[in-house]
Parts: C-alpha cells; sequence; structure tokens
C-alpha cells in the first residue's frame, strides 16, 4: 500500500477516474505455487465454508494472471446527467474511448481513437454542460476485484444466500477490508459460481478516505472456456456526487471488454482442417477467362475482403455470422421488391462499436453494433440498409487501393486514421434519394412513421450525445427530409411509440471470439415515458450460461429458403424489434453467384 500522500489535484484525477489511491500496478505474488496457471483439474469438494472461501481466493489469483496475459478491446461510453422534470435523469453530454488493453507495465490502455489514452478527458455537450477529468484505465481497473491484496487477511467474507444469475447458481458473500487493511480496497458483494467456485460478479466501489473517492461499479464476468470467466461488461454510475468542491456530477458509463482470442479462432481452424484433393476435370475448353469488367469486379471485390479481413483480425469488425444474415435479408428484400440483380452479391458486416455509424466498402455494407441496437423495428433497419444499397447502386467505391497487401500492414493503433469510408455530401444526398425510391417498392413502404421518429430523435439529441453519433471509419446516421411526412402520420398515440431503444438492446457479443448474437428477451408492456430511454446508458444484466450449455450452443437464426416462383413478394408488415426478418421470394434464375 502506497503511504504516500496524495496531493489533491491527484485525488480529485484518481477519484474520476475510479482507481484505487494504490493506482500503481502490482502483480500478484501466489505463496501457493499452483496459483500461477490455469486450474489444475479436478478437486475435491470443498467441506467447509473456510474451504470454500480458500479456493474462491486461490481461484482469483489464477483468474489474475489469465486476465493479464490477453490483450482485449476495451470500450467506454459515459453519459452525462441532467435531471428532466417528465422523464428523469437525460443525457447531456458524452465521451467515448476505445483502445487494447495492455497489461505488460500496469493497467494500460492503447488508444485506437484520437488522443493519448492516459490523458484525462472531459465530458462534452450543450454549451460543455461541465468539464470532468475522466481516464480511461480508471474504468478498466474496475475489471479487477484486488490486484494486489485479494485474501482473508485484507477481506472479510460474510455468506449471504445463494442465487441464480441466468442458469449459474451462485453463492453470494458480502466483503468489507479488515481493520487497517489500507485504503482503496473492495467493499462491496461478489457471486461466486458453486461448481468451481470462480468470482462471475461483483458489485460495489473501491474503499476510499471519503465517500467521493472511487466510483461505484457493476462488474460481470462470462464463461469463454472451460473454467475460464473472463471480465465482459463493467456497468458505473453516480448520482449526486460532490467534487472539486462544490460540483456535482452525475453519470452512468458502460465498459465492454472482447477480443480476448482476436486473430487466433480462424488461424486455429484453418490449421485443424483436414483437406482432401479431388479429381478435377478439365474444363479448359468453358469460358473460364475473365472480361475485363469481370477483372475489375474482382479487383474491387479482393479490396474489400482485404479491408474486411484485417479489420476483423484486429477485433474492429465481427465475424460473419447470424447478425449478418438478419440484414442480408433485409437488403434481399429490398432487391428483390425493386427488381434488382446486382452482382456481385451485397454482404453486409457488422461494426463492433457502440458509436452511431453506417458504410459500404464495395458490395460490403457495415453497420455499427451501436446502431443495430438502438433501430426500433424492422423498417427502420431497412431504411438505414436502403440508404448503404443506394451507395451500391450510384457506383460509389471504395479505393481499390486496399486490393494490395502492403497497405493492410498497419500497427492497430493507427486503424481509424489509416481506413475511412465516409462518402462527401453530395453522395450522401444521392444515396438519400436513391433510398427513398426503394422504400416505396419495398414491404415496408407502410411502416416508415417509426423511421421517421426515429431519424428525428437522433437529430434532436445530436447536441447531447455527439460522440455517439460521431462515427469512426464511416458515415453519421443519414437525415432523410421525406421520411418526416411519413413519421407524422404515425404518431397519434405516443404511448406506443419507440423512437429509439436504450443502447445494447438487441446484440450481444461473445467476448472471447466475438461472434454476435441476437438477445432474446422476454416482449415488454405498456411502456412509461421514462422507461424508453432512447439511446440512452443501462445497466447490464447478462444472462450467464456455462461454455458448452445447451443455451450457448444455440444455432443461428437461418433465413428462410427462396421459393422457386419468381413472383413479386406479398407485403408484410415489419416483425417486432429484435425479430428475425421474413426473406422475401427472390428469383431463382439467375442464381446468385457463390461466395
Amino acid at each position: 500500500m502506497n503511504g504516500i500522500r496524495l496531493t489533491a489535484v491527484l485525488v480529485l484525477a484518481l477519484a474520476c477516474a475510479g482507481l484505487p489511491a494504490r493506482a500503481q500496478w502490482t502483480k500478484q505474488k501466489h505463496s501457493d505455487p499452483s496459483a500461477a496457471g490455469a486450474p489444475q483439474g479436478p478437486q475435491a469438494a470443498p467441506r467447509t465454508m473456510d474451504e470454500v472461501i480458500q479456493r474462491i481466493v486461490l481461484n482469483e489469483g489464477r483468474t489474475m494472471k489469465e486476465i493479464t496475459s490477453h490483450q482485449p478491446l476495451v470500450e467506454t461510453y459515459i453519459q452525462n446527467l441532467k435531471e428532466d422534470k417528465e422523464l428523469g435523469f437525460i443525457p447531456a453530454g458524452d465521451k467515448y474511448f476505445i483502445g487494447r488493453a495492455d497489461f505488460s507495465r500496469g493497467v494500460n490502455l492503447i488508444p485506437l481513437t484520437e488522443g493519448d489514452g492516459k490523458k484525462k478527458f472531459g465530458l462534452g455537450g450543450i454549451g460543455k454542460f461541465f468539464i470532468t477529468p475522466f481516464l480511461p484505465e480508471g474504468f478498466l481497473q474496475m475489471i479487477f476485484l484486488d490486484n494486489t491484496s485479494f485474501d482473508r487477511e485484507h477481506y472479510q467474507f460474510d455468506f449471504v444466500k445463494r442465487e441464480f444469475l441466468g442458469e449459474i447458481r451462485c453463492l453470494v458473500f458480502d466483503l468489507t477490508p479488515q481493520k487497517r487493511a489500507g485504503k482503496g480496497l473492495f467493499r462491496g458483494r461478489i457471486w461466486v459460481e458453486d461448481r468451481d467456485f470462480n468470482v462471475v460478479r461483483f458489485n460495489g466501489g473501491y474503499e476510499g478516505a471519503k465517500a467521493s473517492d472511487y466510483y461505484h461499479f457493476d462488474s460481470w464476468r462470462t464463461n469463454v472456456q472451460p473454467g475460464l470467466w473472463m471480465p465482459s461488461f463493467v456497468y458505473s454510475e453516480e448520482r449526486n456526487l460532490q467534487y472539486a468542491l462544490a460540483k456535482r456530477l452525475d453519470f452512468r458509463a458502460q465498459t465492454r471488454l472482447w477480443g480476448y482470442n482476436v486473430g487466433h479462432a480462424s488461424q486455429e481452424q484453418e490449421l485443424s482442417r483436414i483437406l482432401v484433393e479431388s479429381s478435377v476435370d478439365d474444363q479448359s475448353q468453358g469460358a473460364n477467362d475473365l472480361s475485363p469488367i469481370q477483372a475489375q469486379r474482382q479487383w474491387d471485390r479482393q479490396a474489400e475482403q482485404n479491408v474486411a479481413d484485417r479489420l476483423e483480425h484486429i477485433g474492429v469488425l465481427a465475424p460473419s455470422g447470424e447478425v449478418d444474415k438478419v440484414l442480408e435479408t433485409v437488403v434481399n428484400n429490398l432487391e428483390v421488391t425493386n427488381n434488382l440483380d446486382i452482382q456481385p452479391e451485397i454482404i453486409c458486416r457488422v461494426l463492433m462499436t457502440t458509436t452511431l455509424e453506417s458504410y459500404t466498402m464495395g458490395h460490403t455494407i457495415v453497420l455499427s453494433r451501436g446502431l443495430i441496437d438502438v433501430l426500433p423495428d424492422e423498417a427502420s433497419l431497412a431504411t438505414i440498409l436502403a440508404h448503404e444499397l443506394g451507395h451500391v447502386l450510384l457506383g460509389h467505391r471504395l479505393d481499390s487501393n486496399y486490393a494490395f497487401f502492403d497497405q493492410l500492414l498497419i500497427p492497430d493503433k493507427d486503424t481509424f486514421h489509416h481506413f475511412y469510408f465516409a462518402r462527401t455530401p453530395a453522395e450522401e444526398l444521392d444515396a438519400s434519394k436513391k433510398a427513398m425510391e426503394l422504400l416505396k417498392n419495398s414491404p415496408y413502404k407502410d411502416h416508415l412513421g417509426n423511421a421517421g421518429l426515429f431519424l428525428a430523435a437522433i437529430e434532436k439529441r445530436a447536441k447531447e450525445i455527439p460522440n455517439l453519433v460521431s462515427p469512426h471509419l464511416g458515415d453519421r446516421v443519414p437525415l432523410i427530409a421525406d421520411l418526416n411526412t411519413a413519421s407524422s402520420a404515425e404518431t397519434s398515440d405516443k404511448s406506443k411509440q419507440i423512437t429509439a431503444l436504450p443502447i445494447g438492446g438487441r446484440v450481444k457479443i461473445d467476448p472471447w471470439d466475438d461472434k454476435l448474437s441476437l438477445i432474446k428477451s422476454k416482449p415488454l408492456g405498456t411502456l412509461a415515458e421514462r422507461e424508453k430511454m432512447p439511446l440512452e446508458v443501462t445497466p447490464f444484466m447478462p444472462y450467464l450460461v456455462r461454455y458448452g450449455s445447451a443455451v450457448s450452443k444455440q444455432p443461428p437464426a437461418q433465413a428462410a429458403a427462396a421459393p422457386q416462383a419468381a413472383e413479386k413478394p406479398a407485403e408484410q408488415p415489419p416483425s417486432a424489434p429484435g425479430s428475425t426478418p421474413a426473406p422475401a421470394e427472390k428469383p431463382k434464375d439467375p442464381p446468385p453467384p457463390s461466395r
């Protein structure tokens, strides 16, 4: 424990960062040699509470060592709050940070966005509502229960009850620092799964000289591999917290971690394949040569694939999966109802970030996870996709220099500076006009009211959440003026209107391999206006499961096969939020090219 008395300025900076007073990292030293590594195999079940606590302490040390051997991506989004008489607390300024964790010499972050990760950042919003320093490393610190002294000499363990978190039965303990154990220790509650006795959740804060020294937080871990629970989500919130003499602080923050196995999963799968060469028919007499147009298309496709592979390799782009199929089904509906035969076919991908953005890379449409999260319904999703499809139809191409592989060999920290896919204002306007043409012929033409309300909500709150709506690689959410008239026709019952979902409302992340899946939640009843919380930060409450369980192995939603008939599909109402859209009928002939 550092005995040096900190100055008032440093205490304020560390307090706002949520860091313990002993912020300097000290690697865990274990008296038991077996603690410095992965679990050693099946152990006899503990018979007393003392043995349970001993197992918890031992496993936490192993988890600490495992965490610090990885370099996950870390994303923190903070919303400052102000009180509203009707809606309670609403956003009034925000801040965003994304970087790669580096535990080689402490709790450090290598930023992917502009600026230095070691610098404090302030919350900006309407008229710079307030300026308060935060350290990104402070929020990363919250994934650690205690990185120096988690043992019975420093903590009192009080058993409370048993409780289920999702499918995981847990033992619940209250954790309090022992007398004269020092400052900066954790005080709160921990949840310990009752099979291997790993901590899966802890809720509370670090204990300081006064209540305002540290932020409160709720930290969750996910079972990413057998016996391995890794930090995945951290929620932090403060209300009316006094700082800097007479100032008050209200905020909510979400921190997500992913990419623990980034770049390795696909390599392992490729190397584990058994390839058997089959006989090859001689087709030298066939039409195998490429025309100049086909060669250009293939070159452009190579550039798209190069960029996608690079972004996926560093963990910024999600691997192809369930959510991509949902997006491609909606694109298919737009294509078929407008009698389009686009070659090469459209591919959809998902950017892992919370910021709201979309863009095209040639014939690849990319939407951010955050944007998909907050869309209220399928018609709103179709509106965004129609806008990006407009770029494709108008021939707005990707820089074909990305087809050269040396263009991709850049450090991770330069990713958001090297790649940039935003369009000019003129191109954006033309794409919006083309989107309206596509939507007027689509199954969504009579259900565009919510889409108009969604775009209006983004525009209305842009000054309050500037960092959420600011893209890093692509374009801002498009403003399509023609949708305003559509939205006004569906505003009769405001109690049923959902203009936008809260952040994290649709998509969940597997933090180990970055795979995305749709959240499967029960339908909600009538919501009060305060409960709708459009574009707002909310707490995390993940449904915990064990690795390899039936729930974690659920197959992704499969798009239904296209019928044989080449007829225009019947118009269908949009699906409920979070559901898989129904595909339109696509002509069988000519067949789309294989990927």
